[in-house]
Formats: C-alpha cells, sequence, structure tokens
C-alpha cells in the first residue's frame, strides 16, 4: 500500500501510538481476507491509524444486528470520512492474529455479548486484549458487545471492561446486576457532554431502536468512576423516565481509551447520520485521533452494499 495521503492534528497520545505501530512490520493477514467489493481489508500498515474490527457470533433474525455487515459498514465509513484522511480498518470474524492486535490503535467488537467472551479460547482472548490494553490501546464495544453474562463475571460484578471501557450491559443472568434490553418505538437521545471530543458536532436525534439501559458501572451504587464520563443518554422507560447513560467513555491510567454504545440494534439505523456519527467519533477518538471539531462528517452508506442477511427487511 501507498503512505496514507493525510494527516489528523498532532495528539501526544496518537504520537506515543505511532511509535509503537512502527515497531510492526506490514503483514498479509489471511483471516481478514475478502472481497474489496464488501469493503474488508487484508494488510495491516505500520505508518496508519489503523482500526481493528472484530466480528463475534451473532444469532439474530435478519435486520437486526447484522453484525458482519455492519462491521463492513464501519469499515467503509471509516474509510470514507470526508474531513480526515489516514483513518485505515481490518475487519475480522472471529479471533484475531496477534499481527492485526500488534498494528491496531484501538479495537472495536459487535457481535452477540462480548466477544471475547464468547468466542473459542476465552482466557486467552482476554490475556491478549489486557497486552493491548497495557500498552494504550483502545476499545469500543458497539450494542449488545457491550454485554457480559454471569459465567463472564466474578460474583461481585468484576470484568475488565470495567477498567478498559469503562462500564458494561450485565445480562439478566447476572446475579449482581441487571441491565435492561427493550425496544423502544420512540427514543431521544441526547449528547450530555458539550465539552468531550466524541460529541463533537453532535445534536439528539429519536429513533426506534433498543438503547440498554441500567448499564452497569461498577459496585459504587452504579456511579460512574471518576475517569468515565456519560456521553449520551436517554429518559426511558417512557412510563418511567429516569436519565439513563447509553453511550460513555473512560480515559485510562495506562493511557488508552474505551467507549460503549448501546446501539443501534437495528440495521437501518446505520443510516440515522447523528448516530453514525456519534459512533464514529467514539471509534476514531479511542484510536488517539483528534475528531473534527464539527464530528467526523460521512455520507449515508447503502446498506445493501456490505450484505446484510436480508435486504428486504432493511428497506421496510
Amino acid at each position: 500500500m501507498n503512505q496514507q495521503t493525510g494527516q489528523s492534528a498532532h495528539n501526544p497520545k496518537r504520537d506515543s501510538r505511532r511509535k509503537f505501530l512502527k515497531t510492526t512490520s506490514g503483514v498479509v493477514a489471511t483471516s481478514a481476507a475478502v472481497s474489496p467489493a464488501i469493503g474488508w481489508s487484508d494488510l495491516t500498515k505500520t505508518d496508519s491509524d489503523r482500526i481493528l474490527i472484530v466480528v463475534g457470533p451473532s444469532n439474530h433474525k435478519p435486520g437486526t444486528h447484522e453484525v458482519a455487515a455492519s462491521a463492513r459498514l464501519m469499515k467503509h465509513s471509516l474509510e470514507s470520512i470526508e474531513n480526515l484522511s489516514g483513518v485505515k480498518a481490518d475487519v475480522v470474524l472471529g479471533w484475531p492474529e496477534k499481527s492485526l492486535q500488534d498494528a491496531a490503535s484501538t479495537i472495536v467488537f459487535i457481535g452477540d455479548m462480548f466477544p471475547a467472551n464468547r468466542l473459542p479460547n476465552p482466557k486467552q482472548n482476554l490475556a491478549d486484549l489486557e497486552v493491548m490494553m497495557n500498552r494504550g490501546a483502545g476499545i469500543v464495544c458497539v450494542h449488545y458487545a457491550t454485554g457480559v453474562r454471569s459465567e463472564d463475571v466474578q460474583s461481585d460484578g468484576s470484568h475488565p471492561l470495567l477498567q478498559w471501557m469503562g462500564g458494561y450491559f450485565a445480562h439478566r443472568s447476572c446475579p449482581h446486576h441487571q441491565s435492561v434490553a427493550r425496544v423502544f418505538p420512540k427514543a431521544t437521545i441526547t449528547p450530555a457532554a458539550p465539552e468531550h471530543p466524541v460529541t463533537n458536532g453532535c445534536e439528539a436525534f429519536t429513533l426506534h431502536d433498543e438503547p440498554y439501559i441500567n448499564n452497569y458501572f461498577g459496585p459504587d451504587g452504579n456511579r460512574l468512576a471518576p475517569n468515565v464520563t456519560t456521553l449520551a443518554t436517554s429518559m426511558l422507560p417512557p412510563e418511567s423516565p429516569k436519565r439513563e447513560s447509553v453511550a460513555w467513555s473512560i480515559e485510562r491510567p495506562d493511557g488508552g481509551r474505551g467507549f460503549g454504545i448501546v446501539m443501534p440494534h437495528f440495521y437501518k439505523n446505520w443510516r440515522v447520520d447523528a448516530l453514525r456519527k456519534l459512533i464514529l467519533n467514539g471509534i476514531v477518538w479511542t484510536g488517539g485521533i483528534d475528531v473534527p471539531q464539527d464530528g467526523i462528517t460521512t455520507k449515508a452508506p447503502e446498506l445493501a452494499d456490505f450484505d446484510p442477511e436480508s435486504i428486504e427487511v432493511i428497506r421496510g
């Protein structure tokens, strides 16, 4: 591949990640090689802002989750940003090989529950992630990938996502806490941290979706840790509204960053510009990239281009 065509503004954290990336030689990642027509990448790159997108298992019906199609869509959107150049992404089904782990400035998960726990060899997966987090890589979980089950956590709710991402969706099987998954015909999502880079250019929006509520942020009365920030809220459920955190971030002592967002459930909602902007802002921010003042700008994607399970459902 050619040298990247553009640089984002100076950022000390990103520079430190670049020093790490330059120690990693580019290799062909055969586990990621898929037709360029659907936007997958098959090479790491030594001097690029590299995003690694990991697709976990899912058994949801067509039109919902669509984890593989959503990953391809995220890759395309990240590499087609109109006001920021040089971002590249790799997509893998299953656990990524070490060369991709080493090259990534941030790792993005999508799937039913946190993929590191659901894919084979979860102990090794978490150990791999610990190495990435310790050297300052970012982490992002989208919708159900924020979720953990009772067998994934200690009896007190301890799980690495609390330290790496600041919180998680606690499945109803968890004894320490139960988050709520419910589809709402209309949920208004409101940016909650105007000074935070992830909310750059973001405005309130309303959509039909399943933003999880009563998410878990730790044993201190479920209060966010001091280094965790609520980025977006929604007044839910409508019959007894409470201000719920539906997107949040963390800045970790290791210099890394985490971002969790509990949407979208419906694949068609990737065409909601405000939601897509919030997600892409969060991804690039965790990679140590400066978010443009007006936020990430992309064209609304053609959903059928990324091979969802059912074209008819997304047209509905």
